[in-house]
């Protein structure tokens, strides 16, 4: 947490130095506050990470010297050959169309994307994936 803290910190730096020199050349007042508000977003992301590596103290990702057996390897189950995540996507694309086209494009959209996280939930109870 520390590299990432100074990284973000190193990114406030350069931030707001861009803003400054885009204000200096320009004299935009738009792109200068967009600037100077990601200068200001990326210090609270190095604070809050600074801040905590306080409390929590060195991690592996600290230690040049540390292994990947290091670090905690369970991180979960993550299917690798799921379809349903393509099928959340496009039943989410066909029901934000239905914002823009038609309400029935909305309802299609629901009812595909209530049965594709219904799929994706369930996926594993349907007995051993077969190749």
């Amino acid at each position: 947490m520390i590299v990432g803290g100074k990284m973000f910190a190193l990114g406030t730096a350069l931030y707001l130095f861009l803003a400054s020199v885009y204000w200096v050349m320009s004299g935009d007042v738009v792109g200068t506050t967009a600037l100077a508000l990601t200068g200001g977003l990326a210090f609270l992301i190095a604070f809050y990470t600074l801040f905590t590596s306080r409390r929590v103290g060195p991690l592996p990702e600290d230690n040049e010297m540390a292994l990947i057996s290091d670090v905690d390897s369970d991180y979960g189950f993550f299917s690798p050959h799921s379809w349903m995540p393509l099928g959340i996507g496009l039943a989410t694309f066909i029901f934000i169309l239905g914002f823009v086209f038609a309400r029935w494009m909305m309802v299609f959209g629901l009812f595909t994307l209530m049965m594709a996280v219904y799929g994706f939930v369930f996926e594993y109870y349907r007995g051993e994936f077969v190749k």
